[in-house]
Parts: structure tokens; C-alpha cells; sequence
């Protein structure tokens, strides 16, 4: 099985930005406890601060891989192309966020990619990543 995880703007910051919200761990420390927890999945890890470069790995992974994990950062709230990409691929994307953006600032309540995907995990920090691996695994 092949599963891309695709995350947005500042998360290459994580275990340095904000730790209160995002915790002390970086993506590429909890990465590698992923891989190595599920040796049998062929990970894809893709990180950029620039939207047009997300849009085109969910379409380099979109219809070559059987799912994507997508954590859009702050494009969440500002990306009608994301969400459009999302509908132009045959992946089923599951959207994560790390924290809990209902909680948070009235703006992080609007989405623009989250109708599009299959589901939301949204709140429960790193550990969402591998519930919406547990998705696509079941």
C-alpha cells in the first residue's frame, strides 16, 4: 500500500513553532516512528510552505497512490485550489490537523478542503496521522 503524506506551510517549524499547540516533536522525528511502526506501507513525505507546489504532489500522488494524508496548514482556510485538487485526483484524501482548529480563531472554522476529502481528524496532534493511516489500513 502506498500513502502519501502531504503537509503545508510551518509545519517543517514543528517541535520549534508554538510548541504549547503543536507539542515538542518534529514531523521528521515522528515520521520515522511511523515508518517504522508500519514497515509494509510505502510512505511518501512532501512538505512545502507554497501552495502551488501541494497542488501539484496531490496530483503527482493523486492517482498513483491508494491515499493521502493531508495536513494543508493555513491553506486550509484560504485555498479553494487545494480543495479543487483534491476533487481531480482518484486518491481519497483524509484531512488532518494537529490541533484543534474549531477551537481556535473564528477564521480556522472555515475550510475549503475539508468538503472535498474523505474525512477530518482534527485536534488530537501527531496522532491523528496515523488514525487516518489506521483509515486507509481498515
Amino acid at each position: 500500500m502506498k500513502i502519501a503524506i502531504i503537509n503545508g506551510p510551518n509545519l517543517n517549524l514543528l517541535g520549534k513553532r508554538e510548541t504549547d499547540i503543536y507539542g515538542q516533536q518534529s514531523f521528521e522525528e515522528y515520521f520515522k516512528k511511523l515508518s517504522n511502526k508500519y514497515p509494509a506501507i510505502e510512505f511518501s513525505c512532501f512538505q512545502s510552505n507554497i501552495e502551488g507546489e501541494i497542488i501539484n504532489e496531490l496530483q503527482r500522488t493523486g492517482n498513483v497512490f491508494h491515499g493521502i494524508i493531508l495536513n494543508p496548514g493555513g491553506y486550509t482556510h484560504t485555498s479553494v485550489a487545494i480543495g479543487d485538487a483534491i476533487a481531480a485526483v482518484s486518491a481519497k484524501v483524509v484531512e488532518v490537523h494537529i490541533s484543534n482548529i474549531f477551537g481556535r480563531e473564528e477564521f480556522r472554522k472555515l475550510s475549503y478542503v475539508s468538503g472535498k476529502a474523505k474525512g477530518v481528524i482534527s485536534g488530537l496532534g501527531l496522532r491523528g496521522y496515523e488514525l487516518a493511516l489506521q483509515y486507509f489500513i481498515d
